[in-house]
């Protein structure tokens, strides 16, 4: 959870607005977050996950159309509001 914080958080180490250096601190330290969140689950637990989503796959691509449809709707309706915006003014 920590790293994903990190990822997300607009307040970072190193501000971005720093040539390189500012995003070397990401590029840097999500990848050894993720490596070191991974090595913290248990070899067993990641066994029997791995063989699970194979399971899963060979029956097929997972599909939500339900969850797809609404994040079509958001996105229709974000597009819809910024036009409504733009002809407003």
């Amino acid at each position: 959870m920590c790293v994903v914080a990190f990822a997300f958080s607009p307040i970072d180490l190193i501000p971005d607005f720093i040539p390189v250096l500012g995003y070397l601190d990401d590029v840097i330290l999500i990848p050894l977050g993720i490596t070191i969140a991974l090595k913290m689950i248990p070899e067993s637990v990641i066994r029997e996950h791995e063989a699970a989503a194979e399971e899963r796959m060979k029956s097929g691509k997972p599909k939500n159309w339900f969850v797809g449809s609404l994040i079509l709707l958001v996105w229709i309706v974000a597009i819809i509001w910024m036009i409504c915006l733009v002809y407003r003014h």
